[in-house]
């Protein structure tokens, strides 16, 4: 039985499709012999973006050899103004096309810079809890209430967030070495636990009445 690496090998050797000039399609055949992709269907799909690309810069005048065509400009200026596409097939051929680009010519695709990450935000003051909290005990239902309440202890006192807070329970909360740990489970699947530090957040239990 042939190697997958030999079999892909033969088939883009052999590649001529009629949609493309012999030019173009050679274009394509030695870029993506470069490449060395993975799999017939993967070479397949290459080639079609390579030749595509130089089917439509060769009659334009541009030379047809990796560092021009493939040039980030240049394959940018074909998914964007090339004639007869859909927007998913520019799509498609963007995404392929700087594939080919960063494995042939790496030096005209720098790798991305990374982003800067946010620094942690302060947490909530002593006065800001309680302007919370006052605001919850202004609502005008003891059931509102409640969940206001609950809702600024298990947002601002244990940092719960979306999903989280859609998934807690009461049984979730627990008082634990002195203090309020919340444990999430999403989906019921999953826990992770939440130590409730924010100062002020947890009011404390209030003795039972009469009766």
């Amino acid at each position: 039985m042939r190697p997958s690496g030999s079999g892909t090998a033969a088939y883009i050797a052999r590649w001529r499709p009629s949609s493309v000039s012999p030019q173009a399609a050679a274009f394509a055949r030695d870029v993506i012999t470069a490449v060395a992709p993975d799999g017939q269907e993967r070479a397949k799909n290459l080639l079609w973006a390579a030749g595509k690309l130089a089917g439509w810069a060769i009659p334009l005048g541009l030379d047809a050899v990796p560092g021009v065509l493939l040039h980030p400009s240049a394959a940018e200026r074909f998914t964007r103004c090339a004639p007869g596409l859909s927007g998913v097939a520019r799509r498609t051929l963007r995404t392929n096309l700087r594939f080919i680009g960063r494995r042939v010519v790496p030096q005209l695709y720098p790798q991305d810079m990374p982003l800067p990450r946010e620094r942690a935000k302060e947490p909530y003051s002593p006065a800001e809890i309680a302007g919370f909290l006052a605001l919850a005990d202004a609502q005008p239902t003891m059931e509102r209430r409640m969940r206001a309440v609950g809702l600024v202890c298990l947002g601002a006192g244990a940092g719960l967030i979306r999903g989280d807070l859609r998934d807690v329970r009461g049984s979730d909360v627990a008082c634990r070495s002195g203090g309020v740990v919340v444990t999430v489970a999403r989906g019921r699947a999953r826990c992770r636990c939440w130590p409730a530090t924010t100062p002020g957040c947890w009011p404390p239990r209030r003795p039972p009445g009469p009766g």
